[in-house]
């Protein structure tokens, strides 16, 4: 599985690339749209960036997929969302968005995981190559 530095180095290739094409490369990957999402470190309580891909939306929000390429942990953006559910997004190079991140369970996880599995083969792959349950994440606008 990749480490830490594998993961900060593609964020921070990612970010390049966004920035010297002026955002016009880097906003989608492997057909989906891209999001950059700001938490805030449960930790530090700084605001924190990662790049991340939506494979999928319900009712019209973004999904996220806390997969870390189907590595055994949780990534570090998750952990801080499960302290901190709300959370800044820009998707696909749009606007930025202040949004709740709400973690599915049961039937409606299940449903959403076998759905980007047979869309997004690597997402079924991620979830062979670990025990734990990976997390699906809706991000829905703030109540």
């Amino acid at each position: 599985m990749a480490h830490d530095l594998q993961f900060k180095t593609m964020n921070a290739i990612h970010r390049a690339l966004l920035t010297v094409s002026f955002g016009k490369v880097g906003w989608g990957v492997m057909g989906m749209p891209v999001v950059e999402l700001t938490t805030i470190g449960r930790k530090s309580g700084e605001p924190r960036t990662t790049m991340l891909t939506s494979p999928w939306k319900v009712d019209g929000n973004p999904v996220i997929v806390a997969s870390r390429g189907g590595d055994d942990r949780d990534p570090a953006w998750f952990l801080n969302l499960q302290a901190n559910p709300d959370v800044t997004a820009r998707i696909a190079g749009g606007a930025a968005q202040e949004l709740r991140a709400r973690i599915t369970e049961g039937q409606e996880r299940a449903s959403l995981y076998a759905d980007l599995g047979a869309a997004h083969s690597n997402y079924a792959d991620y979830q062979k190559n670990t025990d734990r349950e990976i997390p699906v994440i809706v991000l829905e606008p703030r109540p």
